[in-house]
């Protein structure tokens, strides 16, 4: 298997092309985050709900920016041998310190001209290099302007977009990273006999693919505050790339003369429109006002998990109506049904109905008050981590308010008003929640389906 110790050996014309091959994944990581620094200061994409941009502080936006810096800096530290990394510091001491100014002039022109991949890697890492530096130094001052944004943002896009080997835009989509990279759904697509129906399917599915492929950088492991900065950053840039997706499939639906495709891509632009709007209307509305908080981290997993599930099942979708009787199971491994969605929704908020009945029951004993308060706030961690993305859009807000109020109670507020204020609050929640009951309860996958035992042992776990 070859390695960096390998790589050093290879001559300067050579060594990223055998770098690019050895640290595959490192590459793709970086065009994404390179596209995702980019476009995070077209400011009309952001989440704030600060009516007034010009006197906003954009500290930290350009804190995020500066996390993605570094983190573009470590992967261009991987990608670039030690011996290859030391010839470059090397250089950056003899220009400062050892040539004359002629010299220094001719060295920076051949650097400048990005005559080889080599160049342009070490023009991009050089460049990155002072952009860190600098705004490591403006972020101290605490307070950023809109315009010393967006003067930074001008900076950071023309180095992006000058380097002739690194430019992520160059091509779109870019053969080298964006394909159908599941071998089934490529098949299903060579097999198509129209050639414009095989044409159009095969850019969908490659966009597609291609939110996989950027979701997959998204870091859910780590706690790090430059991995999970550099993950918002690429959770903001899908919100571009899915625009810019509904924009093709809504070119397609306006050409295609197959009523049942052009139905099945109407429905898939409706999801995407009405899933994007929870994604960036509601969880990451006002995002960084969270980043302080443990609310911050489960917002980017909330969003990563509905963005993924629905891409997935929108692959799934277009391959069934091409290939019927395909599961989502044979093409992905993580795959969860439709079916096994609703299946877990109306089980969560069933037991939730149910702990919302017990605490009113209980509430008026002090010694059991405070026990089953905890119970309920425990259960509603743990809707809110894995059970508010399955939720639809429009229940959203009503599921958010309610949250939001009851995790703004202290336990020497649940006694006199403060306790018949909840009550009154959770008999209106109870009701809708019933009325969610039964909206889920007509899906057509649920058809047949009971309450089972599942039911049963999640509600002992929290009581």
């Amino acid at each position: 298997m070859l390695d960096n110790r390998m790589i050093e050996k290879e001559p300067s014309s050579q060594w990223v092309e055998m770098s690019r091959t050895v640290n595959g994944p490192l590459f793709s990581e970086l065009d994404v985050l390179l596209r995702a620094l980019d476009r995070y200061f077209n400011t009309d994409e952001l989440t704030s709900s600060h009516p007034d941009i010009a006197t906003r502080n954009f500290y930290d936006e350009l804190t995020i920016i500066r996390d993605g810096i570094i983190r573009v800096l470590g992967i261009l530290d991987a990608v670039i041998p030690e011996r290859k990394k030391n010839s470059y510091w090397f250089q950056k001491f003899a220009e400062s310190k050892l040539l004359s100014t002629r010299d220094r002039d001719v060295f920076r022109e051949k650097l400048y001209r990005q005559d080889t991949p080599e160049k342009g890697l070490y023009l991009l890492y050089d460049s990155f290099i002072n952009l860190k530096g600098v705004i490591s130094d403006i972020t101290r001052t605490g307070t950023i302007a809109y315009i010393g944004f967006m003067n930074i943002g001008h900076m950071i896009g023309k180095e992006i977009r000058e380097n002739r080997y690194f430019n992520p835009f160059l091509k779109d989509p870019n053969p080298e990273f964006d394909v159908i990279s599941n071998a089934e759904i490529s098949e299903i697509v060579k097999n198509l006999k129209a050639r414009e129906t095989r044409k159009n399917i095969s850019i969908i599915l490659i966009y597609l693919f291609r939110i996989l492929r950027f979701l997959g950088f998204v870091d859910m492991e780590s706690r790090r505050a430059v991995s999970l900065n550099s993950s918002l950053l690429i959770l903001m840039l899908l919100k571009t790339e899915i625009g810019t997706f509904q924009i093709f499939c809504g070119a397609v639906i306006n050409k295609t003369k197959d009523p049942e495709l052009q139905m099945l891509l109407k429905s898939l632009a409706y999801q995407f429109t009405m899933e994007t709007r929870r994604v960036y209307l509601q969880e990451l509305r006002d995002i960084n006002r969270k980043k302080a908080t443990p609310d911050f981290r489960g917002k980017l997993e909330n969003s990563h998990g509905i963005l993924k599930n629905l891409t997935e099942q929108s692959i799934v979708q277009i391959a069934g109506h091409f290939r019927p009787g395909i599961t989502g199971e044979e093409l992905f491994p993580s795959f969860v049904t439709r079916q096994q969605q609703s299946l877990r929704l109306r089980e969560d908020v069933f037991v939730f109905h149910k702990l919302l009945g017990i605490f009113a029951a209980r509430a008026s004993k002090a010694e059991t008050r405070l026990a089953v308060f905890g119970s309920l706030k425990n259960y509603m961690t743990y809707f809110e981590s894995f059970t508010f993305r399955l939720l639809r859009h429009d229940d959203y807000e009503e599921f958010e308010i309610f949250f939001r109020f009851v995790n703004s109670l202290r336990p020497e507020s649940l006694k006199g008003d403060g306790l018949k204020k909840l009550i009154e609050k959770i008999s209106y929640f109870r009701i809708y929640l019933e009325t969610t009951l039964r909206q889920i309860e007509n899906r057509s996958e649920l058809a047949g389906r009971k309450l089972d035992e599942r039911v049963e042992n999640l509600l002992r776990q929290y009581l």
